[in-house]
């Protein structure tokens, strides 16, 4: 076995995320997926237990309970237009926070968004007497708005399209 299998096997026994060394099956490592649907789903209780109804793109109908469902899935609205909404973006942040640099004319802003990934802008103005850290705040909160858009962009289309065979 070359170097290169034993370390990533090595890595897979040791990685936080890996529940137990059955995961290895011989030379053949078992792996981790990430995969991005667009489902229809409505609000339905069973057995007494608060959960969701999910209908998949082919049909197939699931239950999943309402903490999981919640946890897994945006909000797109009733239509399935599959595009990117002002309220889809802005419900993506959880906590912003804006603070004025040293050299009194700057803005910086950390969004964190509700995955728990925090992205960083800045505005500056030329003339620190002319500086407001609303303003600064308002526009780079907007520079973040817009890459949360962008990145929302590519996981609808992967939602919706799937990923292309052949180029995986």
């Amino acid at each position: 076995m070359d170097v290169s299998k034993r370390l990533r096997k090595a890595d897979a026994i040791s990685a936080p995320f890996c529940p137990c060394r059955e995961k290895l099956r011989g030379d053949v490592m078992s792996q981790y997926y990430v995969g991005v649907k667009i489902v229809f789903a409505w609000p339905e209780v069973r057995d007494g237990k608060e959960g969701y109804a999910v209908k998949y793109p082919d049909g197939y109908t699931s239950w999943s309970p309402k903490e999981v469902f919640e946890a897994s899935y945006l909000p797109m609205g009733e239509s399935n237009d599959n595009m990117v909404t002002p309220k889809m973006v802005d419900s993506f942040f959880a906590n912003v926070e804006a603070k004025a640099l040293e050299d009194g004319k700057t803005t910086m802003v950390g969004v964190e968004t509700v995955t728990g990934f925090r992205q960083y802008e800045t505005s500056s103005c030329v003339d620190p007497a002319n500086f407001d850290l609303e303003i600064g705040k308002g526009i780079a909160v907007d520079r973040v708005r817009n890459t949360l858009w962008k990145c929302l962009g590519f996981v609808v289309q992967w939602g919706r399209s799937g990923l292309k065979a052949g180029n995986k």
